[in-house]
């Protein structure tokens, strides 16, 4: 099956250097002329919430960088059965080069605007550039590190430290973490819904509000509304993940 198109074209950020995830993307470290040659190829492309952006099995016409929203990564079974493999949120790099099959389905979780490549075009610059290929390769033991944590989250923690988990690889990954003055904290906007993390998790939604309720009413999170959520101190709520390695606060 081939790759689905696109529903809508989004010409949002006609520039490089406006766009909001520049920093964190794989052409971060692309000099000036790189960038150039980028922003010749490039076109920006919304898919809408439920659409598949790829199919396991299918070409992959594209690839590209998440600008805004939330994709999943997933496998199914013949008999119907499909298990969540990962997330994907803005700056995160879909597909690879010289890869002409998708391994997996990708899905929008949430509205996605993807900043997208035809492959053949990006592979030929990608051969030649001094920049792409480095960054690709750390992105990518990066992407190794997340499936690793998601493959623990899964199989063997409890739901508190799940969720903890989660919010805290949530946290680790958004590029658009507001400090608050003063003090530690972090504020980001959960980018799914209960529901949603519930079926990400393998929890019932039941059991998610009980345990963010729990992590509210002892101080590790504050939230305001459905998705927002302020992290006071990051180290405290990471304790509560079960890890025996922590590291350090994203920057």
């Amino acid at each position: 099956m081939t790759a689905p198109r696109p529903t809508t074209l989004a010409p949002l950020y006609l520039d490089c250097g406006d766009c909001p995830i520049r920093k964190q993307a794989i052409c971060a470290r692309c000099q000036p002329d790189e960038l150039a040659e980028l922003n010749a190829i490039k076109s920006y492309h919304t898919y809408k919430k439920g659409e598949m952006i790829a199919y396991a099995g299918g070409e992959v016409r594209h690839v590209g960088t998440l600008v805004t929203g939330l994709a999943s990564i997933s496998q199914g079974l013949e008999d119907g059965r499909r298990q969540i493999m990962g997330i994907l949120l803005p700056s995160d790099f879909v597909g690879a080069p010289k890869r002409k099959i998708s391994q997996y389905d990708i899905q929008a979780s949430a509205e996605v605007i993807m900043c997208q490549f035809e492959r053949g075009a990006f592979e030929v610059l990608f051969e030649r550039s001094p920049d792409l290929g480095p960054r690709l390769l750390e992105m990518t033991m990066n992407e190794l590190d997340a499936a690793w944590q998601w493959m623990l989250l899964l199989g063997r923690k409890s739901a508190r430290e799940q969720i903890a988990t989660f919010l805290c690889m949530i946290a680790s990954k958004s590029k658009f973490l507001k400090p608050l003055t003063g003090n530690k904290a972090l504020v980001f906007d959960l980018p799914l819904s209960r529901e949603m993390l519930a079926d990400y998790l393998g929890l019932t939604i039941e059991t998610v509000s009980r345990q963010i309720s729990t992590l509210k009413n002892e101080g590790l999170i504050l939230v305001q509304g459905q998705r927002h959520i302020i992290i006071p101190d990051f180290s405290r709520l990471l304790r509560e993940t079960g890890r025996d390695y922590l590291p350090a606060a994203p920057d």
